[in-house]
């Protein structure tokens, strides 16, 4: 599946039901022999569930080189992945929620605690290239489509709000520029570090809860009812993201990495600083204002994400202080090798 995922190009459309290629048989064939039974008794944020998830909505990006496009669309499938997202959407609203009110959910976001400890701060205090690599290897299953899962919602938004998302979206495809696109720039970084650059390679590798990040974008850019919720997703991330960047580019400069390491990172100081007040006032206010009923998923947008980010660092940090690597399985060389 991954060195399908890799290679991309998917087959011309047919009836998938009857595609005889490996891949769609191993990986999508099972669709209709899944019991509601199995899917309800899975761990809403492990494994099994995770990657079946991340594949199901990879159909909708770039899908995979030899599987049939006509999965994107099967009705057995599409029933699966249903029972996934209620599984995983059921245990969010459970334990995620921790606010009522917007300005309520999003305060904590823009004051830094003095004592906070993230895997920004231990990289730009502790860490050795090695972390940086996991970090990075780790990230690549968004960043390597950053902005996409976003976009599913500008058709689901209107006015104000909807030029507003455009802007930021605009920034984050490179504003014109193929080469300035946010993945674009990611690609360079892990060129930079030796990294595998192909999309998905590190895929097998990727803990669970790093999915789930993933995953919950791909949710609520999907589903036109929780367009809300991916607002709320997409401020919170641009409110975090400037102040880690910025520790990032300091441990990028003390590890003495090359020079076009940091520009994915400079980027993001830049532009997210922006995006922060955009998605605020214009992107939010705006939306809250024409649908007031879309507030709580706002706020469940913004929780979520806190809460899935909050357990990737607590899986991550907790694997550097006990000297193992954060990613499922470290034995790649250019994880191991600055020279690879």
């Amino acid at each position: 599946m991954i060195d399908a995922l890799s290679t991309g190009s998917p087959s011309g459309p047919t009836d998938s039901t009857d595609s005889t290629d490996p891949a769609d048989q191993a990986v999508f064939g099972r669709a209709d022999t899944m019991l509601a039974a199995d899917v309800a008794d899975a761990d809403p944020y492990g494994d099994d569930l995770q990657l079946a998830l991340y594949t199901c909505y990879e159909l909708h990006y770039r899908s995979f080189g030899g599987v049939d496009e006509g999965w994107e669309w099967n009705p057995a499938l599409l029933g699966l992945r249903n029972q996934l997202e209620a599984v995983f959407l059921g245990a969010l609203r459970r334990d995620a929620v921790r606010h009522t009110d917007v300005d309520e959910a999003l305060e904590p976001l823009l004051v830094e605690p003095v004592d906070a400890d993230g895997i920004s701060h231990f990289l730009r205090k502790h860490g050795e290239l090695s972390h940086l690599r996991d970090h990075i290897a780790m990230r690549a299953a968004y960043h390597l489509k950053e902005a996409d899962p976003h976009a599913w919602v500008i058709p689901r938004l209107q006015g104000v709000a909807k030029a507003s998302l455009v802007a930021v979206e605009f920034d984050e495809f490179g504003a014109g520029r193929a080469d300035r696109a946010h993945s674009r720039l990611f690609a360079d970084l892990m060129d930079g570090l030796g990294l595998d650059t192909r999309y998905g390679h590190y895929l097998d590798r990727t803990p669970a809860v790093m999915l789930a990040v993933v995953n919950l974008m791909s949710m609520l850019g999907l589903h036109r009812s929780l367009r809300g919720a991916l607002v709320g997703h997409l401020a919170a991330a641009e409110i975090t993201t400037s102040p880690s960047a910025r520790r990032i580019t300091q441990a990028l400069d003390r590890l003495g990495t090359p020079d076009g390491c940091r520009v994915f990172y400079d980027e993001h100081i830049e532009a997210d600083a922006v995006h922060e007040q955009v998605m605020r006032h214009d992107v939010i206010g705006d939306l809250i204002s024409r649908e007031p009923e879309l507030t709580e998923d706002v706020i469940f947008g913004i929780d979520a994400t806190e809460f899935l980010e909050e357990a990737v660092a607590t899986e991550v940090l907790r694997a550097w202080r006990a000297g193992r690597s954060a990613l499922r399985d470290p034995g790649d060389s250019a994880l191991c090798d600055p020279a690879a």
